[in-house]
């Protein structure tokens, strides 16, 4: 949500950040409802000032036995009364108005986000790891023949239907272990608080984070009005909703494991095969909520926090600079993380980390207090901890070998009772 002062003090500066994200100008549109609403409460206040004066002249002239003089002040006060109310009725509306058009407008770009129309104008930050040299053609996750028969997509779709997956066995194990081995990272070497929390939200919960109103078919609702999450990032920044937190106590960093749920309702014809997207998914997600000055180098290490899963899982990946016309609707700024997928050749994100200001406190009322200070908005973090699935692809397509099986990541041995791989068969040993 944005300050509508701001908007009205600058309103060009906000006119050409939209111009950025490739919006058309809307400060004119927005200040009109404002200009609106504020003519209406100021009129409202003055008829009830005159409404006051005349109820005080009312006894007055009752007191005289003037009464044809207490029938007009009678009138006068029943007319600026219900004046008062229609002015009350409309200022609700054109706020009501205004809080809706705002609720639909996208973050601001930061100043240091590059200029672009699409992941085109995307910039590479930075690089690590060597992608391996097979000396055979690299498959696809889902036709390494360890893998295949475990991997059932057919099953899932019998079950539910497309972009769903079974998984059974060393797979399913895989699964689990790289689930654990990140959070255990982020808590024990990073610091953030583990969470378990519900995949079921209220309305409040998704359009604080900013899924709603304007983005509801990308999620699923259920027939008595829950909304299953697409990312724990809705209940983890929500913590912080209609609070005033304590200064002292920022920054708060959290991660939570958990089933996510996306339709892909923008998505038709995108990665139909295999499991890089499917509607229910696991995360682990980070969140952080700090004080605006340390927004930015919570981002940078955010990001790092990422990094490092990829790197402890020796997989190699590169960090991008989103630019303006590829970025979430709630970003100020976005970094994503794209790991190496030797069966398609290509780089493919794994987890996209944001900062987004105030914009979501301001949503959701969530606001801090330094000492002796007045209370002021928050700024919230978020980020891929990093997609489960997606690192489980990774780690497959990386470690195959030409037999058909996978030489696993040292670093998840130990989550696999010491085992190293997975043979051709399809079994840990």
């Amino acid at each position: 949500m944005h300050d509508i002062r701001a908007i009205r003090e600058t309103p060009d500066a906000f006119d050409a950040a939209l111009s950025r994200r490739g919006l058309a100008p809307l400060s004119a549109a927005v200040l009109e409802i404002d200009a609106a609403r504020r003519a209406a409460i100021a009129q409202a206040e003055t008829e009830k000032a005159a409404q006051n004066a005349a109820s005080k002249q009312v006894g007055a002239a009752k007191a005289k036995g003037d009464d044809a003089e207490f029938e007009r002040l009678r009138a006068l006060v029943a007319e600026k009364k219900a004046e008062q109310a229609r002015l009350d009725d409309v200022a609700r509306a054109k706020d009501a108005e205004l809080s809706a058009l705002l609720a639909t407008i996208p973050n601001l770009p930061l100043a240091d986000v590059p200029d672009g129309a699409d992941e085109a104008d995307n910039v590479e930050l930075h690089r690590w790891g060597t992608p391996r040299a097979f000396d055979f053609a690299p498959k696809e996750h889902f036709e390494i023949a360890g893998i295949a028969r475990d991997m059932d997509f057919a099953l899932a779709a019998k079950l539910s239907g497309s972009r769903f997956v079974v998984l059974r066995g060393a797979v399913a194990r895989l699964h689990r272990a790289l689930a654990q081995f990140m959070t255990d990272l982020h808590v024990d070497q990073h610091g953030l608080t583990e969470v378990n929390s519900p995949v079921l939200v209220r309305d409040d919960a998704m359009f604080g984070t900013g899924q709603l109103p304007k983005f509801a078919e990308d999620s699923y609702q259920t027939t008595n009005g829950w909304w299953l999450i697409p990312t724990s990032e809705v209940t983890l920044t929500n913590f912080a909703a209609g609070e005033v937190l304590d200064g002292a106590t920022l920054p708060l960093r959290f991660c939570a494991h958990t089933l996510c749920f996306r339709s892909e309702a923008g998505s038709a014809g995108r990665d139909t095969t295999g499991m890089l997207r499917q509607h229910q998914f696991e995360k682990v997600e980070m969140v952080s909520i700090t004080a605006p000055e340390d927004s930015l180098t919570e981002h940078t290490r955010m990001t790092r926090c990422a990094e490092a899963v990829l790197e402890g899982l020796g997989l190699p990946y590169r960090t991008i600079a989103l630019c303006t016309g590829d970025m979430g609707f709630g970003a100020q700024k976005t970094h994503d993380i794209e790991v190496w997928l030797p069966g398609q050749n290509a780089y493919r994100e794994i987890s996209s980390i944001s900062t987004c200001g105030d914009f979501q406190a301001r949503r959701m009322n969530a606001r801090f207090r330094r000492e002796g200070g007045k209370p002021e908005f928050l700024h919230t973090l978020n980020g891929s901890g990093v997609a489960v699935g997606r690192c489980l692809i990774a780690v497959l397509e990386n470690g195959q070998t030409a037999e058909g099986g996978v030489e696993l990541p040292e670093a998840l041995h130990r989550y696999l009772g010491g085992k190293t791989r997975i043979t051709p068969e399809g079994a840990l040993a």
